[in-house]
């Protein structure tokens, strides 16, 4: 497994990067997390999603047998109000990936709310958008069955 993630980033230089960061390594599988701080800067769920798009577009011209695993954009307190365009962004992917062989919706936003419907304050830090390790945790969970069943 190699590891290529940097925090702070949008999908467009997630783009921009791939090419020397993802691409040479030539995976099976890719994992993805990304649209968060997209949303945070003021795109709308639509570019979020053209974004990833474009992004599917690139791997697939070099890679077209690598599989991508799309984590959706996580509930977070301190983002809140930003739910609806995070449930509208995680929507688009969710669809266009049930339709495109290959591509592979994994469902964070769902198990990290509690039975108020908010995030669950245990799985983030003090400033409720990074995760604790628990959170992590979660994730790895949810992410298991994927990589056992198609990152080997």
């Amino acid at each position: 497994m190699v590891q290529r993630g940097f925090g702070g980033s949008e999908i467009a230089e997630v783009i921009h990067y791939a090419p020397r960061i993802v691409l040479p390594y030539r995976p099976r599988l890719i994992v993805l997390y990304a649209g968060d701080n997209d949303l945070a800067a003021g795109k709308s769920p639509q570019t979020v999603f053209r974004d990833y798009q474009s992004f599917v577009a690139l791997v697939r011209s070099t890679l077209p047998e690598t599989r991508i695993v799309f984590l959706s954009i996580k509930p977070s307190g301190a983002r809140w109000a930003l739910v609806e365009k995070v449930r509208a962004a995680n929507a688009l992917v969710r669809e266009y990936s049930a339709t495109h062989a290959g591509l592979i919706y994994v469902d964070t936003f769902t198990p990290m709310l509690g039975a108020d419907g908010l995030p669950r304050d245990e799985l983030y830090l003090e400033d409720r958008l990074h995760l604790t390790p628990r959170g992590y945790a979660l994730w790895r969970e949810l992410l298991a069955p994927v990589i056992g069943r198609f990152g080997r």
